[in-house]
């Protein structure tokens, strides 16, 4: 089939499934009344943000009706970019499957990357708070501007969780739509503009008390925050999906009110898009596989399952979705790529509250040779070494605290290093010199180390405590000295409340280091068959 051809049995068979609603808000499999299914055969490989997960069983009703299976790999916004700027997407996947293009279009050579996209449903970006919550700051009556929010969040009215956004397009979104709603304008915001509003933006950051760098990592923190009798957490940044989900799916002691500021959001569109290039059967089977996801049918299933909102025209939304009796204005977008970097950049550097990262790091002898120069590797590419597009935003930030903990036998000297707000090149050339001279011998304590990182924690946070303080702990080995888990579970109520990130590398207990996450609501990462530095850069988003 040529290209063209292609186009018109596609825009044809959107054409049928936006004209053919009901009127029903019914969940019913999708059958042949809407017209015949179009078929393919084989796989679809996308490379998908990790939130699409939950479109699972829909994908997998796509496959019988078309013959078409969707294979879909994760990736991180960034990262996934990346992949498609530097062309290494076109050499494992056939198509892409973002929260949005909008960040990918501004690069010069993601153009010739890409082909036909077709949006796929839509999630707007926005504030939901605890019912209470929202009632006292006069929320669920009136629409707040996101200046109002920010206000209210800079006098610690409430707090909320969001995600990093430099490794969410959740974060992305709501860092560009509370910029642009505080500009102004109207108009695509510039990087000249950013400076001016840093004052206001660092008073909306202040309200942030929890952190990820994913959207369902958030939403399952938030969950466990709200079951703690000591929640310190109000609400949350995100898409309006995950604050529907979560209110229905009965795991919140009190459902949250959705706030939908009165100046705008930013929406997610989910376009399902083809990579350049691509042979014919690949486009047949896109093409079976987009109008199957753009059946009235199915749209209706994506907004029951997943809460988000129809893409194509003219289906009733459920009640649940809101603005009621309002409009819901799309603020605008960064026209240039060196605003949205520019953005992204002092959101690290100087938005945000600053990061305390206390790093646990295995030096016993089973580290020695390529395990500790993979290592030296990593925390170097933390200093800007790295000048990835993922790297650029991944190293550490402007007012950082970076505390390094090395252990083998025993802890080993604890290093800190201070990054100041500006001018902060020689201190990361600092802590890559401490990189470049680590040197693995004895034997594996892990505990005693995690122990010493907790206690600098809990000292500096009487110091400083209005910071994000995270430990990442890198062990490729079994205890073999000091204190076990069974000693750090029985201290672990007496620890200050901060979460360990980690790194399933080399030989080290998998079933522990998962069980070391889970108990301080932290995360796993595993390094086994990918890199140590890709999984170092992960992490950042979570700090």
């Amino acid at each position: 089939m040529r290209r063209s051809g292609l186009l018109v049995v596609v825009a044809a068979a959107l054409l049928l499934g936006a004209c053919t609603d009901h009127g029903s808000s019914g969940t019913a499999k999708p059958d042949e009344s809407e017209g015949p299914f179009l078929k393919g055969s084989g796989t679809l490989r996308v490379l998908a943000s990790s939130e699409l997960a939950d479109l699972q069983p829909i994908l997998a009703d796509a496959r019988q009706a078309t013959g078409v299976d969707v294979q879909l790999q994760a990736t991180g916004t960034l990262d996934g970019v990346e992949n498609v700027v530097s062309g290494n997407a076109a050499k494992q996947y056939d198509a892409i499957w973002f929260a949005s293009n909008r960040y990918l279009q501004l690069h010069p050579a993601a153009g010739d990357k890409i082909g036909t996209a077709t949006k796929v449903a839509t999630s707007p970006v926005v504030l939901g708070l605890r019912q209470s919550v929202a009632a006292k700051l006069g929320w669920t009556d009136h629409r707040p501007t996101w200046s109002e929010i920010a206000v209210a969040a800079g006098e610690h009215k409430f707090s909320y969780g969001m995600t990093n956004p430099a490794s969410s397009n959740s974060g992305f979104s709501a860092l560009v739509g509370v910029a642009a709603a505080m500009a102004g304008t109207g108009a695509a915001l510039t990087a000249e503009q950013i400076a001016p509003l840093t004052p206001r933006l660092r008073a909306f950051f202040a309200g942030q008390d929890l952190t990820a760098g994913s959207s369902g990592w958030l939403a399952d923190a938030f969950v466990k925050n709200a079951a703690a009798q000591d929640r310190t957490v109000d609400g949350l940044v995100n898409y309006e999906s995950v604050i529907l989900s979560l209110n229905t799916s009965g795991k919140l002691p009190e459902p949250m009110t959705v706030v939908y500021p009165a100046d705008g959001v930013v929406t997610a569109d989910y376009p399902l898009t083809l990579l350049a290039g691509v042979s014919e059967q690949t486009r047949t089977n896109y093409a079976a596989v987009a109008d199957y996801l753009r059946r009235p049918s199915v749209q209706r299933q994506i907004m029951a399952k997943t809460w988000r909102r129809p893409a194509v025209p003219n289906l009733t939304l459920a009640t649940e979705f809101g603005p009621k009796g309002g409009a819901l204005p799309e603020l605008p977008f960064p026209g240039r790529l060196e605003a949205a970097n520019a953005l992204i950049g002092a959101f690290g550097d100087d938005l945000r509250k600053p990061a305390r990262t206390i790093y646990v790091l295995d030096l016993s002898g089973s580290m020695k040779g390529e395990r500790i120069q993979g290592l030296k590797n990593a925390l170097t590419g933390l200093t800007g070494a790295d000048t990835s597009l993922s790297g650029q935003f991944s190293r550490f930030n402007g007012r950082e605290q970076v505390l390094m903990v090395p252990f083998s036998t025993k802890p080993g000297q604890v290093r800190r290093f201070d990054v100041p707000e500006s001018d902060f090149q020689p201190t990361l050339e600092q802590i890559r010199s401490y990189a470049g001279g680590l040197a693995a011998n004895g034997d594996t304590a892990i505990y005693d180390a995690l122990f010493v990182a907790y206690d600098q924690a809990a000292a500096l946070a009487k110091e400083d405590p209005d910071r994000f303080t995270s430990i990442v702990l890198l062990t490729d080995g079994e205890l073999t000295a000091g204190a076990n888990l069974e000693a750090f579970q029985a201290r672990l109520p007496q620890l200050p409340k901060v979460p360990v990130f980690t790194i399933l590398f080399g030989e080290g207990n998998v079933a522990e280091m998962q069980q070391v996450a889970e108990l301080t609501g932290g995360k796993s990462f595993d390094a086994r068959t990918g890199s140590l530095p890709a999984a170092f850069k992960e992490i950042r988003g979570y700090q």
